[in-house]
């Protein structure tokens, strides 16, 4: 896939860079800490600029986390809560839980977007529960894209500096995503085997 990212870059430019990013953002397995570094990295050779190419992976990260939140946003809650009563054994929650994450979410929704954008394997999915939760446009918007801004500028500049090395980024962000990654599937597993006993039961 790595080969494939490059040619793709190399080949469509600033467009591509976007079509990468929103790609990215519905669907992780494309590596932003790939497709921007190495975007930097032909800003170095004189390929592309480094300002547009900062430009269109922020344009085409927050176009993808848009599309996540309306996605979100379209469901139902009778509908969601409906799914969670028949499959929650199986999502290790019930409807209680969903509520319960509602209000925190409602209550922390801008710290949860701004730092949730900056942390890999959480940044593509944190756009779904803004939606969930009805979160007002304009403020996801906003924190989104300061959260975006920063991590595709991060991305961009090192690859610049890196120069050919570029791919050491990943090197030094895949063990935090395994870990990120690791942590949810315990977490998730320690939930399936331990449910917690309801009240009164």
């Amino acid at each position: 896939m790595a080969d494939w990212i490059i040619d793709f870059i190399a080949v469509g430019g600033y467009p591509a860079i976007a079509a990468l990013m929103l790609l990215e953002t519905v669907f992780p397995p494309i590596p932003s800490e790939l497709v921007v570094p190495f975007a930097g990295f032909a800003a170095a050779q004189g390929r592309l600029s480094i300002e547009l190419v900062v430009v269109s992976a922020f344009v085409g990260s927050l176009l993808g986390a848009l599309l996540l939140y309306w996605v979100g946003k379209l469901i139902k809650d009778e509908a969601l809560e409906s799914f969670i009563d028949r499959h929650g054994r199986w999502l290790t929650v019930d409807v209680h839980d969903l509520r319960r994450s509602r209000q925190w979410f409602d209550r922390y929704s801008r710290t949860a977007v701004l730092f949730g954008r900056l942390i890999p394997a959480v940044r593509s999915l944190i756009s779904i529960p803004a939606g969930l939760t009805r979160m007002k446009i304009v403020p996801f918007l906003v924190f989104s894209a300061i959260g975006t801004g920063v991590w595709s500028s991060v991305l961009a500049i090192a690859g610049f500096l890196l120069g050919q090395d570029y791919e050491r980024i990943r090197h030094i962000i895949d063990p935090l995503t395994t870990i990120v990654v690791c942590a949810v599937v315990a977490i998730y597993l320690y939930r399936l085997i331990f449910p917690r006993r309801k009240p009164g039961s």
